[in-house]
């Protein structure tokens, strides 16, 4: 009997959360290396070829490409990437590298974030290829490091390095979305299709060094500080995206109360958990993050330094900008730690009808919207091939688990039945696109 993508792509889960991909982002951890080979084992078992590409030793991606029906039309890309962020074991109910079964779902750091979509892409893949089930296009096939780090030893390296790999390309889909949430009864299913840009900033204030018993008016510290603090405090003013409208306007809708564009914060405050996400959407954002200053307590520091995470929203880059330079004190520069642009599309085409008629197939009454990622996705590096990016890695959730707390958070954890969903959504996805 041949075994199906529903039969083992909680196990395939399981064993990728067993293997620490952990990347604290200064290329210290464990590296993809492990887990990439043994992605690329799961792939030539059922007779494809994947290729593992390192960035740097230890650093590994893995891509196959699985032939289509018809090679002439463009090729779809479905990506995920193999790195998690850091968890401490003490905080968690179970260990974060154990991949434990229980309770209905996996556990550990990465089930959603994204060894989950990881898992969903193999077996789809295994059970199509064991059944001799050709997509209608060349479908490519990408397990990439260091998203959790920007991707640029991931998705950018390839990108850079290896674009021919994703030649004929045209469309992509990824994380964050697909999953559901419910609002005033109405189970939708968001699937992403713009992500804020990123502007991860280092902040230096200089000032004199001297004795902390004396006076010390040019103190580096003290501005740093005044400033962070204006940052931290700042109320960025709201910027409607068409993307952010279209949920707005749906979420609206399902709630019975329509959405008025002067009111978001009204209508956000009936979201539930995912007004976490939705809400940050609704404006740029910059928070601090981390402060460095000093060696000794008598002595005042010349300089101090503190960094700042910041996302603008599509087509606002510039204005971000100069908002935060005029929050800068006179003795403060800032300079990139990480820059990125904001990706955005419209939700319309054949792509997005497939995504829409795979979720409505298995769910009939919901409805699929499209929303704004908070976050970033390696669709930032796919995107500047001219590729089409949207997160689609769809999940049916039950109402009383708060997803988009599950990532970088604790206890991480999967539905199994959300897996089970996923595969048979995704497959169908497929053969529709």
């Amino acid at each position: 009997m041949t075994i199906t993508a529903r039969q083992e792509v909680a196990g395939l889960a399981s064993d990728l959360i067993r293997i620490d991909t952990s990347n604290p982002g200064d290329d210290t951890g464990p590296g993809e290396r492990a887990a990439a080979e043994h992605v690329a084992g799961l792939l030539a078992e059922v007779g494809l070829e994947p290729a593992l590409f390192e960035s740097r030793p230890g650093r590994a991606s893995v891509v196959t490409r699985i032939e289509g029906e018809d090679p002439a039309r463009p090729a779809l890309l479905l990506h995920g990437h193999l790195d998690v962020v850091p968890a401490e074991p003490a905080d968690w109910r179970v260990h974060p590298m154990s991949g434990e079964i229980g309770d209905g779902c996996v556990w550990g750091r990465g089930a959603v974030d994204m060894k989950d979509m990881d898992a969903m892409m193999l077996a789809v893949a295994r059970q199509r290829m064991r059944e001799g089930r050709r997509p209608p296009r060349d479908v490519v096939l990408a397990f990439v490091a260091d998203e959790e780090a920007g991707g640029h030893l991931g998705a950018g390296w390839l990108v850079d390095h290896h674009p021919e790999l994703f030649d004929g390309v045209t469309e992509a889909v990824g994380e964050v979305g697909g999953f559901s949430t419910v609002i005033g009864g109405q189970r939708m299913y968001l699937v992403q299709t713009a992500e804020k840009g990123i502007a991860w900033l280092r902040l230096r204030a200089s000032g004199t060094a001297g004795h902390g018993s004396m006076l010390q008016p040019e103190n580096a510290v003290t501005e740093l500080a005044e400033t962070v603090a204006r940052i931290g405090r700042h109320e960025w003013p709201v910027r409607l995206t068409p993307t952010v409208a279209a949920f707005l306007t749906a979420a609206g809708e399902a709630l019975g109360t329509g959405f008025r564009e002067n009111e978001p914060a009204a209508l956000l405050a009936k979201l539930g958990p995912v007004a976490r996400m939705i809400g940050a959407t609704l404006t740029n954002t910059a928070n601090p993050t981390i402060l460095s200053a000093g060696y000794k307590v008598n002595v005042v520091p010349q300089h101090a330094t503190a960094q700042i995470d910041g996302r603008f929203l599509p087509g606002h880059e510039e204005e971000f900008l100069a908002e935060l330079d005029g929050l800068l004190g006179p003795g403060v520069r800032r300079e990139f730690i990480n820059r990125a642009a904001a990706v955005e599309t419209t939700f319309d085409g054949p792509l997005c009808g497939a995504m829409t008629a795979a979720l409505l197939a298995a769910d009939p009454q919901a409805r699929v919207v499209p929303y704004c990622l908070s976050g970033g996705t390696d669709a930032k590096a796919f995107s500047r091939l001219g590729i089409r990016c949207f997160g689609f890695a769809p999940l049916r959730l039950p109402p009383e688990l708060d997803f988009t707390a599950m990532f970088h958070g604790v206890d991480e954890r999967v539905p199994v039945s959300a897996l089970e969903f996923g595969v048979e959504v995704l497959d169908r996805f497929i053969d529709l696109s």
